[in-house]
């Protein structure tokens, strides 16, 4: 089955303490609405460099959601740069991270920020068999 997944997102980032290198880690938190309706956790690291709009990120996330009227869990894999102001992010499912109704899961999602407002795309392959 493949399918395609819009909607809204709220996402609330905790900082945690630093370490010494200077790489900053925080924690996720989602809530999605529209066509993937759940929840997320996760963790992520970040580090801004010297230079105006230069930055980068890794972050893995755990969703709990309904898509496409079937129920699971599965990973979201992230990394995203900035390259004096140039943006770049990708964000996929982690092979086999999929379960309950969920397994067999692939694909990746897209984000946009618009007026603050946080949306996603999600392009998606359920297994056949799942």
């Amino acid at each position: 089955m493949t399918g395609q997944a819009s909607g809204t997102f709220e996402v609330k980032l905790d900082p945690q303490a630093p370490d010494a290198s200077g790489v900053g880690r925080l924690t996720i938190t989602k809530t999605f609405h529209g066509d993937l309706d759940g929840t997320s956790r996760g963790h992520m690291l970040a580090f801004s460099t010297g230079t105006p709009g230069s930055a980068g990120y890794v972050a893995m996330e755990q969703v709990t959601a309904t898509l496409g009227g079937r129920s699971g869990t599965f990973v979201l894999q992230h990394t995203g740069t900035m390259n004096r102001g140039a943006s770049s992010l990708s964000v996929t499912v982690v092979p086999d991270s999929g379960t309950g109704q969920l397994s067999g899961l692939s694909g990746t999602l897209a984000i946009t920020i618009v007026d603050k407002q946080h949306r996603y795309r999600f392009e998606y392959t359920i297994a056949d068999g799942n």
